[in-house]
């Protein structure tokens, strides 16, 4: 387990080089990767999304593609078409950008909703359908998505059953000063980000997501997840709380978490990292997103650990 934090520290580091002063957000989206799951980014332009998400791939080393939503993209621009040959008298299908490892789907929600339900079937079950025939995406096969906030023009807010699909949704913020600082006074971004090279490849990349379904949540720990999900299913201005699903993810994300830490066993502290990130894009109700997050702060702060 300690090789598996310091392969974390590694690629936190690593990251951080690029990303300044956003060692949490960055530890949270490893963890979501490392507990097979797909990871949203939503946040303001230039706090570096797009930035995380190609850092993420790159150390990851595996194969990935970057598609840009916009209002006129088409589900077949994302899946791919097939094409008539004439020199074998058959249409023959050449795949769409989605054919790859890792997906880079940089503002998600400047698209359409028809577009981004062909997200849906990919992301649930690694797999596409076209013209009638199923065909499997590559293993493994991760959805890194930025959008922006729905408040900004020309967005369109993402199906709940899409949002569902992502395991955690993160944001970064504004710097700190002195993060802002060594920013402004290093060198570009862009030009770190070019000169990244891969902390694993695929192979231990499997082994570590083996290895997280390994870790052990003693039943103290469950009950304590329990109760946190079963505050959200009794919240005011909340009608739909945390599902059986959004439960599995959120202990799901807690092993992974404690893998990075070097244990074998949950700890209530993994389930309280990883709640809020898990938990808040999948309550419905007429509480506004910094209402829910509050409501997620409050639930952590009444129910005892057991």
């Amino acid at each position: 387990m300690s090789g598996v934090k310091k392969i974390a520290d590694a690629v936190v580091h690593r990251i951080g080089q690029v990303l300044i002063g956003k060692e949490e957000p960055i530890r949270l989206a490893l963890a979501c990767l490392f507990a097979r799951g797909h990871l949203l980014i939503e946040d303001l332009p230039g706090m570096g999304k797009t930035t995380l998400a190609r850092a993420l791939a790159g150390v990851l080393g595996l194969e990935y593609t970057r598609i840009q939503f916009t209002s006129d993209l088409l589900p077949a621009d994302i899946v791919g078409v097939s094409v008539y040959d004439r020199n074998n008298g058959g249409f023959e299908f050449h795949p769409g950008p989605l054919f790859s490892q890792v997906v880079l789907a940089d503002e998600i929600n400047r698209t359409t909703p028809k577009t981004q339900s062909a997200l849906l079937e990919a992301m649930a079950e690694g797999q596409v359908s076209v013209e009638g025939e199923t065909r499997a995406l590559p293993s493994p096969f991760f959805v890194i998505a930025t959008q922006n906030p729905v408040s900004q023009s020309g967005t369109f807010p993402l199906p709940e059953s899409q949002l569902d699909r992502f395991l955690m949704r993160i944001s970064l913020g504004y710097p700190d000063p002195a993060a802002e600082r060594e920013l402004l006074a290093g060198v570009d971004p862009r030009v770190r980000l070019s000169r990244m090279k891969a902390c694993m490849d695929q192979k231990l990349l499997c082994q570590i997501q083996q290895k997280v379904t390994e870790v052990q949540a003693s039943d103290s720990v469950v009950d304590y997840l329990q109760e946190l999900v079963q505050q959200t299913r009794s919240m005011p201005d909340i009608e739909h709380g945390i599902s059986p699903r959004g439960s599995m993810a959120l202990l799901q994300c807690a092993r992974a978490c404690a893998l990075m830490d070097g244990r074998r066993y949950v700890i209530p502290e993994d389930i309280q990292t990883c709640f809020i990130p898990v938990c808040n894009h999948r309550l419905r109700g007429t509480a506004s997103e910094q209402e829910v997050v509050s409501l997620l702060r409050q639930v952590l702060d009444t129910v005892d650990i057991l």
